[in-house]
């Protein structure tokens, strides 16, 4: 309940102290702006900043700063490439906080610039928006997994023993597809907009499991150390190499930005920077608690 409270504060918080930029920034469509333009890259340096929109839920690659304000309260790894991206360019960076499942909406439809969001390839995703090459993989053997009470780690130990239970992912999301994947018979299958509600519903017996990927379940754990939750070390969720990698969206057709984001990229995989962001933002994020 603690936790529940603490996500809802600081949601207001963003509201209010984001003021008019936000609400001016949600107003301004980067379509209209496109209409104007031989195309959106063209768009975005002669307006002199990019719209990325992002679900700031998921640390260490984006999450809010409560002890900060306006713009920089959105703080993570992703953030800080974000931020490199528009430097890049020559342009401002404007974050645009939304859930999950708009996140993605949103760049089908051409209303903002980018998302960049902790999210990964699938065919349906590259279908429907350009996708730019990966940014970051990770270390783990094992991206994904899940997130289940203490109590019940010793009696989940394969995926047939989650049948008649009740089993959370977020909506849109690439765990999403792992559900789909459940032996027949499993329980129901409970949808959220955010991980760490889906957290939460097991923390709070309204779900028996989580699917999760493995490295911000660790660190929600981590910074929550009376939540009694674990990583069940029993089951995992295999992942197609096309699969691996977070990578920034675009809308369809945008091949001038896609090819200058992934000229970008380029120079972040050959420098290292990535990781250093996500180290630093994973203190940052178990620090405060997220």
């Amino acid at each position: 309940m603690k936790r529940t409270v603490y996500m809802a504060a600081v949601l207001m918080a963003a509201v209010l102290f984001s003021g008019c930029s936000t609400t001016a920034q949600a107003e301004t469509s980067a379509k209209t702006e496109v209409s104007e333009a031989v195309n959106r890259l063209e768009a975005i340096k002669e307006r002199g900043y990019m719209e990325v929109v992002m679900e700031p839920y998921l640390a260490p690659y984006e999450f809010i700063d409560p002890s900060k304000k306006g713009d920089e309260m959105y703080v993570g790894a992703d953030v800080e490439l974000a931020k490199y991206i528009a430097d890049q360019l020559g342009v401002e960076c404007r974050i645009i906080p939304l859930d999950f499942a708009t996140v993605l909406s949103s760049i089908t439809e051409g209303k903002y610039d980018m998302a960049i969001s902790g999210l990964a390839y699938t065919p349906a995703r590259a279908e429907a928006m350009e996708m730019s090459k990966g940014y970051f993989y990770g270390s783990e053997e094992n991206l994904y997994g899940i997130i289940l009470g203490e109590e019940l780690s010793e009696k989940i130990r394969s995926k047939e023993d989650l049948k008649e239970l009740t089993v959370v992912v977020q909506s849109g999301s690439i765990q999403e597809l792992f559900a789909a994947e459940l032996p027949e018979g499993c329980g129901e299958l409970k949808r959220v907009s955010a991980t760490t509600d889906g957290y939460l519903m097991v923390q709070e017996g309204k779900a028996d499991v989580c699917i999760t990927a493995i490295k911000p379940a660790e660190l929600y754990i981590e910074a929550n150390p009376d939540c009694g939750l674990c990583i069940s070390p029993y089951i995992d969720f295999e992942v197609d190499e096309e699969l691996q990698g977070s990578r920034i969206c675009m809308e369809k057709g945008e091949t001038e930005l896609l090819n200058a984001v992934n000229d970008i990229i380029d120079g972040v995989l050959e420098s290292g920077i990535y990781e250093e962001w996500y180290e630093e933002y994973s203190e940052l994020a178990a620090s405060l608690g997220v």
